[in-house]
């Protein structure tokens, strides 16, 4: 047995409540500015591709038997794709289009760390996995699934077409 964990995990289909980009998405579609609490918080955002990728790996290290591997590992993006939510929520209504666009939520909201990493070396050495979308492409990614969304595409078609184009940059 294993434990793995996963940076802020990003990707089209999330429609979860209180995360970034489904909240971001589900006020874009109204035509309503987002309220977001933390701008200046600073995230680990990756595809959700990326740590899935790590977790195959792990559980065929975990298959083939080394007790090396009944560990725990950390799946997430490099330091520089490590934004403020204030970056990923600009780039997003950049990317949306449309007048999209979010404000500074003025109400006090719990507290939360300012600063999340992830040291993801553990996975780099033993498993051999390393993140292969920057923040860029993630984001590209992300949003090219919730546009298909907006217009009304077969969304299974573009999940399998997606996880095709990852799977050619291992």
């Amino acid at each position: 047995m294993a434990t793995a964990r996963a940076g802020n995990v990003i990707g089209g289909g999330d429609w979860s409540e209180d995360r970034l980009i489904p909240d971001l998405i589900r006020g874009f579609h109204t035509k309503r500015p987002v309220l977001i609490r933390r701008p200046n918080a600073i995230r680990p955002w990756q595809h959700v591709l990326e740590p899935l990728h790590g977790y195959m790996i792990l559980a065929e290290r975990l298959l083939a038997g080394p007790a090396k591997f009944a560990s725990s590992f950390n799946f997430g993006p490099s330091d520089e794709d490590a934004w403020t939510v204030e970056c990923v929520a600009t780039a997003v209504a950049r990317l949306w289009g449309n007048g999209a666009r979010w404000e500074r939520d003025p109400a006090p909201s719990v507290h939360e760390a300012h600063y999340l990493r992830l040291d993801s070396s553990k996975a780099h050495v033993e498993l051999g996995w390393r993140p292969r979308l920057r923040i860029d492409e993630t984001l590209e990614l992300t949003m090219s699934w919730y546009r298909s969304w907006r217009q009304g595409k077969d969304m299974l078609k573009e999940t399998q077409a997606q996880i095709i184009a990852y799977e050619e940059r291992l």
